[in-house]
């Protein structure tokens, strides 16, 4: 643990040193130096922001709630979507073409089409669930199919029927890469959110105050937004990081 620190601590000093160098030495407004970020961000925290008259509170709150949403969706519909497909061959092999073309398509892409063809309420949140979508889909697909066949062999022989063997074989042994895809799906959801509001202003997130500060020319301040998501990026793939190493420890399994 204090190894890790250490080795945190330094890493994150060199690279602020290496930032500060860079600017310095480009001598551009559009790169400040890490104390003119880090002026900007304390006047949002303490200020606001004078052009909207929001907190940072609020750009947090309202893009947490476009991340939870397009989140809770995306769980829904791909950790059943996933057991099934990796359960069943048949199905796997009429989806898996389909899930090839579609996921490495970049979230991103999708972002205008979403919202200027749907609205800029649930756009946002679709884009988010395709972010999401497929890392935990991929996940729980896996999980399933790395189950050993004997221990599926043993429910049934202990007369454990279909129903029986999804909730009591399948799924406790699905969670642990489940938490997997959350964390790598977390970290896109997060760009997901950052292009979302790019094209959505109305939502009033943190993306939105960083395209604000960039068109206004305020460096610093868009600086300051980006170091904001990266924050709310590390804390909550943390957070997955922490459910997922209790839940492994619980279950008696390794990290995947």
């Amino acid at each position: 643990m204090f190894r890790t620190a250490v080795i945190t601590v330094t890493t994150l000093v060199c690279f602020i040193m290496a930032w500060w160098d860079v600017a310095v030495l480009l001598d551009s407004t559009a790169i400040p130096t890490p104390m003119e970020t880090w002026n900007a961000l304390w006047d949002l925290i303490e200020n606001g922001d004078p052009m909207t008259g929001k907190s940072l509170s609020d750009y947090i709150l309202s893009s947490l709630k476009t991340l939870l949403q397009g989140f809770l969706l995306a769980l829904v519909v791909a950790f059943p979507l996933g057991l099934l497909i990796g359960y069943s061959r048949t199905l796997r092999e009429f989806t898996e073409p389909v899930i090839e073309v579609l996921r490495p398509i970049a979230p991103i892409a999708w972002a205008p089409i979403f919202i200027l063809a749907v609205n800029y309420t649930v756009g946002p949140i679709l884009v988010v669930f395709i972010g999401i979508f497929f890392p935990l889909l991929t996940n729980v697909v896996f999980g399933v199919k790395k189950i050993d066949n004997n221990l599926m062999d043993a429910a049934r022989t202990l007369g454990a029927n279909q129903v029986q063997v999804f909730t009591k074989v399948m799924i406790p042994s699905s969670i642990p890469y489940l938490m997997n895809g959350i964390k790598v799906g977390l970290g896109i959801g997060w760009m997901c959110i950052v292009a979302a509001e790019l094209y959505a202003p109305q939502l009033g997130g943190i993306g939105f105050y960083l395209s604000e500060q960039a068109v206004a020319g305020f460096w610093p301040g868009a600086f300051a937004a980006i170091v904001v998501i990266a924050i709310l990026g590390i804390v909550t793939t943390g957070l997955a990081e922490f459910v997922h190493k209790r839940i492994s420890t619980s279950m008696g399994m390794s990290n995947v």
